[in-house]
């Protein structure tokens, strides 16, 4: 994997810069308050230069420093810090023993010797420069920890996505190849009329499936269109026996959801209720607007969980005499992207009425997508051969569906 780059905190984008500002910010902080100082206990006006000189050595000493600091911050502790404590205390008298001869060169008739002088003063230099060299290492560990936890996130962010990915692309295909099959067998029937427009859906579905990114999401408007077109090929299948009734709330159609959810769960209700059946079964998709929240229901009046055979993709369902049902693919996978998506902060219940029939019910944040025209007009859609809806039910279809 390439390597992640390094966003680290404002003030150190440049941290070259950073050094030099810190270095002429503190150096020069510690002369004016230590001219101050001296100015307020009485000292003349040219003292400031003595001090001048002290500030300009100390300056130097800790370049040298940084340089030795730098080969040891990524060395082992005991190395790190032994080293360091003994550079430090060479810095610190080299830093005293300037400091004492310029005081000599400024006061030459005081007394006591300049080995007088220098233990009088050790303890400024110390605090100084153990206070520069403790700085040091504190903002360079900051950083590393910073860039560490950036990475940190990044990888996590690359792992959600490719989970994502992974999931998305783990949909079952069992409908393709039962879709090649059929236009196999028409083709061989000399049925070259269905086989075609079976054909065109199918290329049609597939081309919405590819361009969508994995992780990303579409309107619940673009996730029903591209439902549709699945839908166009299974009715080629199945015919009468497939029924659809669509119930999208107009302030629902706009509302964001990650792409190719809901299209496992036709599949399933096709492949358990659908084809399970002789007479088939009508599958129902609804949504609206709870409060701040999406609720999405497929439902389908097959013989759901007690009279039917178990459906495998079930994640983990319980049925009415207490059984559960073990794991499998299609509906774990919308559970998994769910989790990945949202977190703990989504809704996915499964409902298995005694009567029979099967219903999920998902239920998300509310998430409003851009809308690029007025929101359509409240919109109910049914597939049903024996009751065909009237002419002008099409018109009023918000979402530019076919059935």
């Amino acid at each position: 994997m390439a390597m992640l780059p390094f966003r680290p905190t404002p003030f150190f984008a440049n941290k070259n810069r950073a050094f030099w500002n810190l270095q002429f910010a503190g150096w020069g902080g510690a002369m004016l308050l230590r001219a101050i100082s001296s100015l307020a206990n009485g000292q003349p006006l040219d003292f400031v230069v003595p001090i001048l000189i002290e500030m300009v050595a100390g300056f130097s000493i800790s370049l040298i420093l940084s340089v030795i600091y730098r080969k040891l911050i990524h060395r082992r502790p005991l190395v790190t810090w032994g080293t360091t404590a003994a550079v430090l205390a060479i810095a610190v008298g080299i830093y005293a023993f300037v400091d004492a001869w310029v005081f000599t060169l400024y006061w030459p008739a005081s007394e006591g010797g300049i080995v007088t002088l220098l233990l009088g003063i050790f303890i400024f230099p110390l605090t100084l420069l153990g206070a520069w060299s403790a700085l040091y290492y504190a903002i360079n560990y900051f950083l590393q920890v910073e860039e560490q936890a950036d990475r940190l996130e990044r990888l996590e962010a690359q792992a959600t996505s490719a989970q994502l990915a992974m999931l998305r692309y783990q949909l079952n295909p069992h409908f393709l190849f039962n879709t090649l099959n059929s236009i196999s067998t028409l083709v061989l029937l000399k049925q070259t009329e269905p086989a075609n427009a079976m054909l065109t859906r199918l290329s049609s579905f597939l081309r919405h499936t590819l361009i969508s990114q994995p992780g990303g999401k579409v309107t619940l408007a673009e996730e029903i269109e591209t439902l549709q077109l699945y839908l166009g090929i299974e009715r080629m299948r199945f015919e009468e026996r497939l029924r659809t009734d669509f119930a999208i709330e107009p302030s629902a159609a706009l509302a964001s959801l990650p792409s190719m959810l809901l299209q496992p769960l036709v599949e399933n209700a096709i492949k358990y209720a659908v084809s399970a059946q002789e007479e088939g079964a009508r599958i129902s998709l609804a949504a609206r607007l709870v409060g701040n929240r999406l609720r999405v229901t497929v439902s389908d009046t097959g013989p759901g969980l007690q009279r039917g055979p178990i459906r495998p993709s079930l994640p983990a369902a319980i049925t009415g005499d207490g059984q559960t049902v073990s794991t499998g693919v299609g509906l774990a996978n919308i559970r998994n992207r769910l989790a990945q998506a949202y977190g703990d902060d989504h809704l996915f219940e499964i409902r298995t009425p005694p009567e029979g029939g099967f219903t999920v019910i998902i239920e998300i944040p509310h998430e409003q997508a851009e809308a690029e025209e007025p929101a359509p007009p409240p919109q109910r859609i049914s597939h049903d051969p024996a009751n065909p809806p009237p002419a002008a039910v099409p018109e009023r279809r918000p979402i530019g569906t076919q059935t």
